[in-house]
């Protein structure tokens, strides 16, 4: 249940689809606009931040916020004691917000789907599946 091989090519193909600049902010549409489209009742989560419009700057830079968040947690893998002090951190912040179980799982579905396109045939289908399974379940439970 994300070993230490599984955490190194987490962290790694996270560094290389994730990338830097204006290609976060393209990931980001990219897996909202998807989790938006499978599971729309979900954009409702969000309208403090304008989520109805994906592309507003409120929305984007809560994108960004989010997908910054899955950043340093990936990069706190090889850190466990970092690592589970961020867990805390985002379970605090999630609890407050009363986020149906299901929507972990379609966010996690959902960024699957997308990493393939920045990793190809590098993705790690089962170091990805068994590693943000840590983090949601850690998040939400």
């Amino acid at each position: 249940e994300c070993d230490a091989l599984q955490r190194f090519k987490v962290k790694h193909q996270w560094a290389e689809a994730f990338g830097t600049s204006h290609h976060r902010l393209d990931f980001g549409l990219k897996l909202w606009n998807s989790i938006f489209r499978d599971a729309p009742e979900i954009r409702g989560l969000f309208k403090r931040v304008d989520g109805d419009n994906a592309y507003s700057a409120e929305f984007e830079a809560h994108a960004e916020r989010v997908l910054g968040g899955l950043d340093m947690t990936i990069s706190l893998l090889d850190d466990q004691a970092a690592f589970d002090a961020q867990l805390a951190h985002l379970k605090s912040q999630h609890a407050e917000r009363n986020i149906k179980a299901d929507y972990y799982g379609v966010f996690v579905n959902e960024l699957l789907a997308v990493l393939p396109d920045y990793l190809g045939t590098k993705l790690d289908f089962k170091a990805w599946s068994e590693c943000l399974g840590v983090i949601t379940g850690a998040i939400h439970d």
